[in-house]
């Protein structure tokens, strides 16, 4: 697949998105990036933000499977991988998978689930496969996780490890919308939009999962030059010497910085990376894999306010 069909076709996804999702340009940004790069994304936001919509309409945009995990602490592993069901008439046992062997997973309140359960999405999200019973079963080439987190109840809740938040390529942040866009959100509800029925969305599939995964492939073809390749690993580097974190950025963190500016460079027509595609997504690429000093979050400073920092003290590369 060549770029220019790469770029025609999230222009015709994110169109279809815009039909149902109002006033969360920057999400919908994120998530196609995402989407297209091969990453996982952690939705922080507000109950009644269209964080479950969000997804439910990539999924039917590109004709994907989806399934969606409501984590609560009971929930176990095998709730979501799946089980070997004894059959008596063949003797055999046979393998019923779990949501997680789907296209497009959503996960509302990853957080509320137990570590053990935490462990088994980790595997699937690192290595895109999924173990039961000591045996190893490939997930969908284009397995992609969504996962959200209330910001605000924390009781009763498990918080993700470092080397899980690591996983992901973004965590973003869905906040409430313009007062325009709300006002547009209620005209569309009176004529007759009802975001529990999907046949009222209105969406036209414009991709297929076999398109996405050509357009994932054709996204490595997108060059960085080693002047934007050395902005990066600066960016990251400074995030460990900044004086108000006590930890900084994994060597994935560039990674994965590298190949969110590679999609979000196809998406705006280009065959090439710029430092403004680096430093667009910077704060959804670092704000989960930083940690604030205490003396840092006495004073309320937060990790975006430490990655615009740091940001502005980075030299940018002139191309």
């Amino acid at each position: 697949m060549e770029l220019e069909q790469v770029s025609a076709i999230t222009r015709a996804i994110r169109g279809e998105i815009g039909k149902v999702i109002v006033g969360q340009d920057a999400v919908i940004d994120e998530a196609l990036v995402a989407l297209l790069a091969g990453g996982h994304v952690l939705l922080e936001g507000p109950p009644g933000t269209a964080k479950t919509l969000l997804v439910r309409a990539l999924a039917l945009a590109v004709n994907g499977q989806f399934r969606r995990i409501q984590f609560t602490p009971d929930v176990m592993p095998a709730d979501i991988v799946g089980v070997n069901v004894f059959r008596s008439e063949t003797g055999q046992f046979e393998f019923r998978p779990g949501p997680l062997f789907c296209d497009l997973l959503l996960g509302d309140e990853v957080n509320r689930a137990t570590a053990k359960t935490q462990s088994a999405l980790l595997e699937a999200m690192q290595e895109r496969q999924a173990s039961v019973d000591g045996d190893t079963r490939p997930l969908s080439p284009v397995f992609t996780a969504f996962a959200t987190q209330n910001p605000i109840e924390y009781e009763g809740t498990y918080p993700l490890p470092e080397a899980q938040l690591d996983r992901f390529m973004f965590k973003t942040v869905v906040g409430y919308p313009a007062e325009a866009a709300e006002e547009e959100i209620l005209q569309r509800c009176q004529d007759g939009f009802d975001a529990t029925r999907i046949e009222s969305f209105g969406l036209a599939q414009v991709a297929s999962v076999a398109q996405l995964e050509a357009a994932r492939a054709a996204i490595r073809r997108v060059q960085a030059a080693p002047a934007v390749m050395h902005y990066i690993v600066a960016i990251v580097r400074a995030t460990r010497e900044f004086h108000a974190l006590a930890l900084g950025a994994s060597p994935r963190a560039a990674v994965m910085l590298l190949q969110a500016g590679r999609a979000l460079a196809t998406l705006r027509g280009r065959d090439f990376v710029t430092p403004d595609d680096v430093r667009d997504l910077a704060a959804a690429t670092l704000r989960h894999r930083v940690v604030l000093s205490p003396e840092a979050e006495i004073e309320g400073t937060t990790a975006d306010r430490c990655v615009q920092d740091i940001l502005a003290r980075v030299e940018v590369p002139r191309l």
